[in-house]
């Protein structure tokens, strides 16, 4: 059996070798002018016959290396002035009709041909810009990286013009990219990486003027070079983005005393300052954030908390550096104040005290990011931000009395990472996250190297990394509690057959949680991934692809009491999955995999303890129709078998669908619906019992999204999400000393006040005017509620949504103008 996989194996190595086509980078000489031009996407100015022009652009999906028809050519002009880079050009089409357009708003991809290009101003093939513009100039602009953690961070803005016209033939479009949007290194000539890339969305067709070959390892491994830039002379980078804000926010219900109605004026000041050509300063001085998209909330049955997605946009714009080694959660600053583990406040409390109200958030004074990298590869951020102390109120339930403790001290954040790219797409990082309390609080630092190297012809791949966290001041004795994590992979990241083996191990005391997301340490994984795919169209379908992917689970150290040995394994997981793409544009995806029974120590809830969950099966898969068409839609269903119970059983089935009216008008629908019946699950802790419990869960989450755009400057936004969740328990168990759950008449509470019944609603609208480039001014309105109930379960839906309105809800309506100052436009005027 061996022998065979071995035989198979190098046949597919072999077929690798003489599938792929070497192709040769092409490269375009810069031209620069010496005065600027007006973007309003005519390209009638004479400086557009001195621009450097790139034509013969080359298919890569669903055709790989295909000339792009002369009937639906792209031209391309570049050129550049001491200020920045002018990109014009034209994208033919037979008919105006051909031409795909939507009003989505900024950053927003949308049903929309586009054309755009990246540039990597190091021509390290690791790290890039991307700037897209719509025929109906709309714009999104990206960061790009390579590597093991690589892809495109959207969040990111930079402030450019950009212009597009469209004509019986095609549609022109004109671009300025201000040198202040786009960092560099020093040197009199400079050579950049650089791509063109277009899409036609009818034909489902990509293009690039640098062919790309997908069987390749990343785009910027395979980009065209811009060479001749020379004497480049920056403006001064310094940009001022002063706001202010007002919230209303209305109170259905209150109790005497507090205020039925609530306003608040805001105002503050975010700073971009560039220290130098590769380096920015970014300040968010008395930052507000209050128009942020309100957090999904779930119903969370398992022993680990929710993790939310970051809104905010100072920790989402340019973080790229930050997010190496997986170290930084930035909810951990301002939005989440977990406070820390044993804080004296918790433990200073009489037997008659309890905490009546406790801040949902810190208030953060400042916060400060410093990004960039130089010309020899070496990046450095460092992220700083400092957070208010926070109050409780704590009550006296005998005698009535309130004190004010303080909940939650005035707290330093801090990462540094230093990145250096060496040769071949590889690089080596270090970070470092540290979290200072003031008091006699503990403190964290936890700090980790990473390195991710690849051959020279980008097909292998081989890295790791290695951690250490110091709890300061932590525990009874407040001494340091020091852990350790490390991780170690290998693969072929190139080719139609691709594979990786890992290994990850996390010691029992490895803590990253003051400033980092940690669900749990003290494990030992390994796992692999092997993928084959078919990148060329044939028959019906234009690519299609597939993986086989699993891991085995152990405990580092044992947990249990008697540490035997079996109790070690964790779990042991292997999936099979399946993708494609139709001719026809249609998607589609569908997994299988399988669990065996295995030891789960966290859903006890209680230290030593184990619970042996049985093994179970899923499979699930969904289609998306080509959402080029007016209405397209995406239907899923997954099912579900467990073996803890006879007759455990799950499914999901679920619906997403838009139509566009025009080009202006859109709605999404999404709804999903889950049904799970015989789980087996934590239900309480009674002395030193652990009582479990049969029960049966059933979820609806519902969304519908409304887009209107009157212009590509102003929109209207409405998202609208119900969601409910319930758990309705058929029988209590005991959780033996083994890991079983065995039947017992000694727990006197019946299942029905173990019910839990939870629903959100949440209404968004936001509407949106950019009034100059870079200023915006938001109308924002907001209502929310929430309710959770413990011994109810009540499972017509419709009555769930009208529990909503019953409940307190928060009503808030803001308005934040924010206006963009650039020094050098200043300057000028001066």
């Amino acid at each position: 059996m061996k022998c065979f996989l071995l035989i198979i194996i190098g046949f597919l190595f072999m077929v690798e070798a003489f599938s792929q086509q070497m192709t040769v980078r092409p490269s375009v000489t810069a031209k620069k002018i010496a005065s600027g031009i007006k973007i309003d996407g005519k390209l009638d100015e004479p400086s557009w016959k001195e621009a450097a022009i790139l034509d013969n652009f080359i298919e890569f999906t669903p055709t790989p290396f295909k000339p792009e028809n002369k009937s639906n050519r792209t031209e391309v002009l570049i050129m550049y002035n001491n200020e920045g880079v002018y990109v014009g050009g034209k994208c033919y089409e037979n008919t105006i009709d051909s031409i795909t357009r939507e009003l989505v708003g900024r950053d927003g991809f949308g049903n929309n041909d586009w054309i755009g290009f990246s540039i990597d101003t190091y021509n390290d093939n690791l790290n890039g810009f991307e700037y897209f513009i719509t025929p109906l100039s709309e714009q999104f602009d990206a960061k790009i990286s390579s590597g093991n953690n690589g892809g495109e961070d959207f969040s990111w803005n930079a402030v450019w013009e950009g212009k597009s016209t469209i004509e019986k033939d095609g549609w022109n479009f004109e671009m300025f990219i201000p040198f202040s949007a786009i960092r560099f290194g020093k040197g009199k000539e400079q050579k950049w990486g650089l791509n063109f890339f277009r899409k036609r969305t009818k034909s489902g067709q990509k293009f690039s003027w640098a062919s790309i070959d997908p069987q390749i390892n990343g785009a910027l491994t395979q980009e065209g070079l811009w060479t001749g830039l020379t004497d480049i002379k920056p403006p001064i980078r310094l940009q001022f983005s002063p706001y202010i804000s007002y919230y209303a926010t209305t109170f259905s219900k209150t109790v005497p005393g507090e205020k039925k109605v609530v306003q608040q004026v805001n105002g503050g000041m975010d700073v971009k300052y560039g220290i130098n050509q590769a380096f920015t300063l970014d300040m968010a001085l008395i930052p507000d954030f209050g128009q942020v998209q309100t957090d999904n909330r779930v119903l969370n049955l398992g022993p680990f908390r929710q993790q939310f997605s970051e809104q905010r946009p100072f920790f989402t714009e340019g973080t790229e550096l930050f997010s190496k080694g997986d170290l930084f959660y930035s909810r951990k600053i301002g939005k989440e104040p977990v406070q820390a583990s044993g804080y004296q406040y918790y433990q200073n409390l009489s037997a008659n005290e309890e905490i009546i109200k406790d801040p949902q958030e810190t208030k953060i004074i400042n916060a400060t990011k410093v990004s960039g990298r130089m010309q020899n590869g070496l990046a450095i951020g460092i992220l700083n931000a400092i957070t208010t102390p926070q109050k409780a109120t704590v009550l006296n339930v005998l005698t009535g009395q309130e004190r004010r403790v303080e909940s939650f001290p005035l707290t330093n954040y801090n990462v540094l990472v230093l990145d250096k790219t060496l040769k071949n797409n590889s690089s080596i990082s270090f970070v470092n996250t540290n979290v200072m309390r003031n008091g006699s609080e503990y403190d964290a630092n936890v700090s980790m190297a990473l390195f991710d190297f690849n051959d020279k012809k980008n097909t292998w791949n081989i890295g790791g990394k290695a951690g250490m966290s110091n709890l300061i001041g932590a525990g009874a004795n407040r001494k340091t509690l020091s852990g350790y994590t490390q991780t170690v992979y290998f693969g072929k990241t190139s080719g139609r057959f691709n594979f990786q083996i890992s290994s990850d191990l996390t010691d029992s005391k490895f803590d990253k949680n003051d400033l980092g997301f940690q669900n749990n340490n003290n494990y030992f994984d390994n796992s692999f991934y092997v993928s084959y795919r078919w990148n060329k169209p044939k028959g019906w379908y234009n690519n299609l692809g597939g993986n086989i992917n699993g891991f085995v689970s152990r405990l580092f150290t044992p947990l249990d009491p008697l540490k035997q040995k079996g109790h070690m394994f964790q779990e042991q997981f292997a999936a099979l999955n399946f993708f494609g793409q139709t001719k026809k544009l249609w998607q589609f995806y569908t997994n299988f995999n399988n669990r065996i029974e295995g030891n789960d120590y966290y859903e006890p809830r209680k230290q030593g303890r184990v619970f042996k969950r049985a093994g179970r099966t899923n499979w699930y898969m969904n289609i998306n129709s080509n959402d080029a068409k007016k209405y397209s839609f995406g239907p899923e269903l997954g099912l579900r078998w467990g073996r803890q119970f006879a007759g455990t059983f799950g499914y999901n089935i679920g619906l997403y669908q838009k139509i566009r009216l025009n080009q202006k008008f859109s709605i999404e629908h999404n709804v999903n619906y889950e049904e799970n019946k015989n789980q087996g699950g934590f239900t309480d802790i009674q002395g030193s019992d652990v009582i479990f419990a049969r029960r049966n869960t059933n979820t609806i989450q519902n969304s519908v999204n409304v887009k209107y755009n009157f212009t590509n400057k102003m929109g209207l936004t409405l998202n609208v999400r119900h969601y409910w969740s319930g758990v309705s328990p058929q029988e209590l168990f005991l959780l033996n000393t083994q890991g079983y759950l065995v039947k017992t008449n000694t727990i006197a509470i019946p299942p029905t006040n173990y019910a839990q019944n939870f629903n959100q609603f949440a209404l968004n609208m936001v509407y949106t005017w950019q009034i100059a480039n870079g200023s915006f001014l938001y109308v924002v309105w907001k209502d929310e509620a929430d309710e959770f109930v413990r011994g109810d379960y009540e499972k017509n839906y419709f009555k769930n949504i009208n529990r909503t309105f019953t409940v307190n809800n928060a009503n808030t309506v803001s308005v934040r103008l924010i206006y963009f100052i650039d020094y050098s436009n200043l300057k000028k005027k001066a």
